[in-house]
């Protein structure tokens, strides 16, 4: 996913089906500089991780 397209996801009030190894996340916010991106897992939202952007897959 492009930096861009994440930080719209990360700032829209719809949820954007995106993913992370498979599974269901929601963008919390952009770290340009690293070219990451900090998101927690639907259905464990607890699980709070920083992941690289190009992990993250939108559908």
């Amino acid at each position: 996913m492009n930096n861009q397209r994440a930080k719209e996801i990360a700032s829209s009030s719809i949820m954007a089906n995106v993913t992370y190894n498979g599974s269901q996340v929601y963008i919390e916010g952009v770290n340009e500089t690293n070219n990451t991106a900090n998101i927690h897992f639907l259905n464990q939202p607890e699980n709070r991780q920083e992941v690289s952007l190009n992990s993250l897959k939108e559908h």
